[in-house]
């Protein structure tokens, strides 16, 4: 286009000429110079519109949309209990000290000598001879309150990006701030496995003002003409059915939302079953993902690490898709899971009392410091399986109704951190550090390593309302129930990781195709303890209250969530 205008140009400057040379009349030229000017300012808007459209075009390339939601909670908790202790070996703590592992219990710059002053109860105990076999040694003295946070605001901000490479092949990606008001720290005081900040939970975690990539994957559509597509990256693994009816959006991950809203890397094998089955939408998909690099930036060149990578892999099953029913199954497992995940947390102070009481002593000092650290887990505790059934129903007239059985199998391998093992308690040995000055507990085995199975139902409705539409949902977790949805950005936690049962009504007003206010409201009551995480058993929650039962993090009994959020699509 550049060049035909460079040839109009060349060609008036030679009429001009020409027209000169021919008649040198004075009106001539006027009007020549006239003719001239006006090309001049007709080739500046040519070249001002040439410049828009192949800006247009070169933007075209890629799409950018996304939503921002700001959100006030008052979140209340009733009968939090704090009750620290470890389940130690007493038989082997005193073969030990009998034997003179420890030093004379007698001098006061033994290493026993030094536990026994700085314990006075447990050395009555333990000389009384009342500490036997595995027992529970408390760590603290039990706490219990109710804690009310009146006000809590949030704002999210997602932007999608999606992009045609060429007729069958796209990419798509999404970026992500997630942040409290008035806090761009990024970590949290770990008072909760809801606090810890890792790369799963990344998109539902507050964590500062920072963009993050929650989604980034290519898809490759129809390879070869065979209805088959592979998709690798960063996947769409949150916000799956039926969770997306209370986000009032649209199906936003592949896996089901009862068992996995959790970030994670890896690949997707599908295949559209619809032209061989004539059932409309049916799609078999195999995933794979990895979620934990075992060595790789975790100082493997020290030649130490004894965790693995955690391997996730599985099938998801569309089996009927049609714009009123949804049916889906899904099942998965995790293998080589361990005690943890890497990640960063402000050490609390309360657990630097217990595990840290040199640190503690300057601690103390300035009550309102903690320090950051990096945290990696300690070795692998077992395998982990998922899996579920759900069904949803779509109305012609906007009615939703749904129902999701899920089921999760730990098979633990009786290793232990200092947490725990999967699903089990660790069992302490008393041992010397490595300069024999100080007796330090150190985790060695599980109370028990048994098969353990859990399940959880969900169930719910959205039907059409006065402005808008009217939502209720209720989802309950057994004992042992362990799903991955520690991504969704409920502030008390997982609404569908709760061991126990949860009850949420909502009203969403429609201002119009792009914006919507919701208001709702969730109870959770927590049956058992460990909401969210494989690490450690589930203990009554009722128990710990009554101080028959023990639990190194705090424990809620009750909790509610009253909230209100704007929603502006664009």
């Amino acid at each position: 286009m550049r060049t035909l205008i460079s040839i109009l140009v060349a060609n008036a400057l030679f009429m001009s000429g020409a027209s000169l040379a021919a008649d040198t009349d004075a009106q001539k030229i006027a009007d020549l110079k006239q003719q001239l000017a006006s090309i001049t300012d007709d080739l500046d808007d040519l070249n001002s519109r040439v410049d828009k459209t192949e800006r247009h075009t070169a933007l075209d390339r890629v799409a950018i949309t996304g939503d921002f939601r700001t959100k006030a909670h008052s979140l209340h908790y009733q009968n939090v209990t704090w009750n620290p202790a470890m389940n130690v070996n007493f038989s082997d703590f005193g073969a030990k000290a009998m034997s003179g592992v420890f030093g004379d219990p007698n001098s006061a710059t033994s290493p026993l000598g030094q536990m026994m002053m700085a314990n006075p109860d447990l050395a009555s105990a333990f000389q009384s001879g009342m500490l036997q076999g595995v027992m529970p040694m408390l760590l603290g003295q039990k706490t219990q309150q109710d804690i009310d946070n009146d006000i809590f605001y949030t704002t999210r901000l997602r932007l999608n990006i999606d992009a045609k490479v060429w007729d069958n092949v796209s990419f798509a990606g999404r970026l992500t701030m997630f942040k409290s008001w008035g806090d761009s720290a990024g970590v949290k005081v770990f008072d909760s496995w809801n606090s810890f900040t890792m790369d799963g939970t990344s998109s539902g975690s507050t964590s500062g003002d920072e963009l993050k990539v929650e989604r980034a994957y290519f898809n490759w559509k129809d390879i070869n003409g065979s209805g088959t597509y592979l998709s690798i990256g960063r996947r769409p693994s949150t916000y799956g059915p039926p969770n997306h009816y209370r986000e009032n959006e649209l199906r936003g991950g592949t896996p089901s939302g009862h068992l996995v809203n959790f970030n994670f890397d890896g690949l997707t094998l599908g295949y559209d079953l619809s032209d061989i089955t004539g059932i409309e939408g049916q799609t078999v998909r195999f995933c794979y993902g990895q979620g934990f690099e075992s060595q790789y930036g975790n100082g493997e060149l020290f030649g130490d690490i004894i965790t693995k990578d955690t391997h996730l892999g599985g099938f998801n099953i569309d089996v009927i898709n049609d714009g009123n029913h949804f049916l889906q199954f899904t099942l998965f497992g995790a293998k080589d899971v361990n005690d943890g995940f890497t990640g960063t947390m402000a050490f609390p102070t309360q657990l630097a009392g217990i595990f840290a009481p040199t640190m503690y002593q300057d601690m103390q000092k300035f009550d309102n410091f903690n320090f950051v650290t990096r945290v990696q887990p300690s070795g692998v505790i077992g395998d982990l399986y998922l899996g579920g059934l759900g069904y949803a129903y779509e109305t012609d007239d906007d009615m939703k109704m749904f129902a999701s059985l899920g089921w999760t199998r730990a098979e633990p391998n009786g290793n232990a951190g200092l947490f725990g093992g999967m699903l089990s308690d660790a069992i302490f040995e008393a041992e010397l550090n490595s300069t024999g000055t100080e007796i330090i507990m150190v985790p060695k085995e599980t109370v028990d390593s048994d098969t353990k199975d859990g399940y959880g139902i969900y169930v719910g409705m959205q039907i059409p309302a006065p402005y808008g539409k009217f939502g209720l949902e209720y989802n309950y977790g057994s004992k042992y129930w362990s799903p991955f949805t520690q991504a969704q950005d409920d502030p008390i936690g997982s609404k569908l990781a709760t061991r126990g049962h949860v009850a949420e009504a909502y009203y969403i007003f429609d201002i119009n195709p792009k914006m919507f206010i919701k208001l709702a409201g969730l109870y959770y009551d927590y049956e058992y303890t460990g909401s969210g995480s494989p690490v450690g058993a589930p203990m009554k929650v009722d128990d710990v209250i009554a101080g028959n039962a023990f639990s190194m993090l705090p424990v809620v009994d009750t909790a509610y969530d009253v909230n209100a959020s704007l929603t502006i699509n664009f």
